[in-house]
Formats: C-alpha cells, structure tokens, sequence
C-alpha cells in the first residue's frame, strides 16, 4: 500500500518441510466470521459524542473517524491475504506456484497464513472496540462481488480485491536503501520496473498456472514473484499509515490501538522485503494480461539502492535537513501520507478493478473522515 498522495538466501522448494500453522483464526472463526451480518450499516450515524474507553477517557469523533478507516483497510487487506493463503498458504495443495514461493524463502507458505491470521485478528478487534465504545464498526459484505480464481483450492466465493490484474510499485525497495526522504520531497526509482507498467496475476488464474511442484515454469515463477514484492508493498503502506495515523489521535486508548497494531504491520514489512529480493532472473510474457514482466539478480552486483540484503531502513533527512541522518519510517509527513492517498494507491495497484462506483464513495467517505480528524479539543 504506498501512501504518497502523488501517484506511486534463496532455497530448494523441497529443502525445508512445511510446518503447522502457530495459530489458525481462519479455522477457528470460520472465513466469514469477523464481519456483521449482511446489511448493517456500512457508513453509520455519527459516534456518540460522549464515548468512552474503559478507563472512561473521551474518544472524539476523530478518534473514532481513523479507527473505521483502518478497519476498513483492515478488511481490504485480509480479503486479498486470504486468496494468496488459498493457493499459497500452509494449508494450500502442493503446486509449482508454491514451490516458486519457496524460491523466495522455504517458510514462505507459513508467512502468508501468519499475514493472514493477523489481519483477520486486527479486522475483529477494531470492529470489537468500536462496537465496545458504542461507535458503527465497518461492514464491506456487500461488495464482495469480484471473481475468485479458477484454480483448485481457490474457494468460489465473491471478493473485494482483484490480485490478476495488479500494477506494482516497486519503490518501497529503493525509498528505504536510499538517505533521502519523501517527506522532504525525493522521488524513487522503481526496483522492478516493469512491474510498475502493464497488468499482472499475482495468483494462479486456472489450474494450467499452479504448474509442476517438482519443475516449475518461468511463467508460474513470475506470478509467485509478482506476489512476492506484491507482499510488501500492501505492508510497508501499512507501516507508513498507522504511523501518520498515530499523529492525529487524542484519546490514549485509541493510541495505543494504533501503535501497536502498526507495530505489526512493520514487522510484516521488514518480512516480505527480505524475501521478495531472492527472486531469480527470469523475463515472462502473460498472455492473458498481455504484459512482460523482468525480474533481475538483486542479490550480487548491485549499487545500494538495490542490493537485496540492505534490508535496515538507511538513515535519511528527518524533519529537517539541519538536523543529522535517522533511521525512520518512511514517509510519515501529512503532505505525503493520508487515509485517501492509501486508497490512490490501492486504487494504483488494481486491487479494486472491476469495483462499483459505490464502492469507492464509501471508502473515500471513510478516508475523508479520517483525514479530517484532528488532534484537539474541539474535535
């Protein structure tokens, strides 16, 4: 998820058992059991005005304005995370797409059922607390209306994000090797290029591109790297959003919520880009979408902006040119990262091609509304 307001040691896929999940929500909960049921009120009546948390602190209208937007997101974001655990989490039927997952890390079906567990956790605990403080938690039922892919494994239900047409901003990867900063006006390169141009399946569409586990094709090993760097930028969007998030909270509680929860998200972050640059050289023409994709050897003979293992946030400008170098999240500026720039760059990314108009007025509606809020009394 890039936030910016403006427009944008590798193993054998046989070398490591895969292991039990450390928790299963999914399993436990059932896939549909974080959400209201079908027909409760997606944009409600407005906080009471008077809500309190447990330790009866007033939580503003603002308070509650960002919390429903992150839920939201929330949402967005384990809807998209259950389709990559479908096909490529532990409990995914062996194939050549997870076996090419593998290439990037031996773990990697057990980070994404984790990824996944996580953002159906913070789905439930922020409609949880809304509810808890008398506040309209988020319901998004009614647009899961976008296809499922067509092979075995993907359940047939309706979505809300779209993974087989996605554009990918790559410039996460050279925005945290290089000492510059966003919020100080640098702009970066993309590492993968042609990622950033064209459509591409992030997931296998037919059964044909889950490929042969024990030989899989470029074309197979092109998707589950396109999803690869797919992982972090839908993360590191995260990172940045909580932390600008953060700034704009009153009530303790609610601050609290939001640091801790972006605390996960960094820690997802920091995870997908130390896989994502074990992607092996291959160049791949997708016929259905009509686009090539060219992935390159990050890990040797690379300047800094993208060698692969310079995976620490490089100290860069912070607040001030004056001042000297840190290492930080990045952007976290209120000219570079908002509610509404995260939907611009989902928006970017394809993730809600094929979305009503609807749609997008109700999360806009709930973007505005967390933009808007404000740190002060009379909020």
């Amino acid at each position: 998820m890039k936030l910016l307001n403006s427009p944008t040691k590798s193993l054998s896929a046989n070398s490591i058992p895969r292991i039990l999940p450390r928790r299963s929500f999914l399993r436990s909960l059932g896939l549909g059991a974080a959400f209201l049921a079908p027909g409760a009120a997606l944009i409600g009546a407005a906080p009471q005005a008077k809500a309190r948390d447990e330790n009866e602190n007033e939580i503003t209208g603002g308070d509650i304005a960002i919390l429903r937007f992150l839920a939201a997101a929330e949402i967005i974001e384990t809807d998209l995370w259950r389709q990559y655990a479908e096909l490529g989490g532990v409990d995914a039927a062996i194939s050549g797409y997870v076996a090419a997952l593998e290439i990037l890390d031996g773990d990697q079906p057990q980070y994404i059922s984790d990824n996944t567990d996580d953002e159906q956790s913070h789905v439930n605990f922020l409609n949880a607390f809304l509810r808890s403080v008398g506040a309209q938690p988020v319901n998004l039922d009614r647009f899961r209306t976008l296809p499922s892919s067509q092979a075995n494994g993907a359940r047939q239900i309706g979505r809300l994000t779209n993974l087989m047409q996605l554009t990918v901003d790559t410039s996460w990867w050279t925005r945290y090797r290089s000492t510059t900063n966003p919020d100080l006006g640098a702009t970066f390169p993309n590492a993968v290029p042609s990622l950033a141009t064209g459509l591409h399946t992030a997931i296998p569409r037919n059964n044909s591109e889950l490929g042969d586990p024990n030989n899989p094709s470029d074309h197979v090993k092109a998707i589950a790297f396109t999803a690869g760097f797919h992982f972090a930028f839908i993360e590191q969007g995260g990172t940045s959003l909580y932390a600008a998030m953060a700034r704009k909270v009153r009530n303790l509680t609610v601050l609290q919520i939001v640091l801790s929860i972006g605390g996960a998200e960094i820690m997802h972050f920091q995870t997908w880009q130390d896989k994502a640059g074990n992607a092996t050289p291959l160049t791949d023409f997708d016929p259905i979408n009509g686009s090539t994709v060219t992935f390159i050897d990050l890990q040797t003979g690379q300047p800094e902006n993208l060698q692969a293992n310079l995976i620490m946030p490089e100290p860069c400008q912070f607040i001030s040119p004056s001042l000297p170098p840190c290492s930080i999240i990045r952007p976290t500026g209120p000219g570079q990262v908002s509610a509404h720039g995260a939907v611009m760059a989902l928006t970017a990314d394809g993730l809600f091609r094929g979305q009503s108009p609807e749609f997008f007025q109700v999360i806009n509606a709930l973007a505005h509304a967390a933009d808007t809020a404000q740190r002060s009394r009379d909020n």
